[in-house]
């Protein structure tokens, strides 16, 4: 079955990318053996797509790690501290209910 330029371009993007199925890669890759220009085609995509600031990129995705890193702990350290607040509260008021509920009232 011929398969028409147009629709191979169509899904050249998705086969540059390796997320097509396999009848569509299968499909691409017949075309390519029997097609210049859509193999040209293939072989610009990588050169349309350049890596522009490729280490600043890296930097940046660091440093968005180590932030959400600190964030983590930020939130884990805020969860502890609300516990334990809790916790004493309800330690308080248990100790105030226990006092108050010994304490008698003597009428005179």
């Amino acid at each position: 079955m011929k398969i028409s330029c147009e629709i191979i371009k169509d899904l050249l993007p998705l086969y540059y990318d390796v997320v097509c199925s396999m009848e569509s890669k299968v499909m691409v890759e017949e075309h390519l053996v029997e097609c210049e220009n859509c193999r040209f085609e293939l072989l610009s995509m990588g050169e349309m797509l350049p890596m522009i600031n490729k280490n600043q990129n890296l930097n940046e995705a660091e440093i968005l790690k180590k932030l959400s890193k600190k964030w983590r702990i930020g939130k884990l350290k805020s969860f502890v501290k609300g516990a334990l607040i809790t916790v004493i509260v309800l330690v308080l008021i248990v100790l105030i209910l226990s006092i108050f509920s010994t304490i008698r009232i003597t009428a005179v």
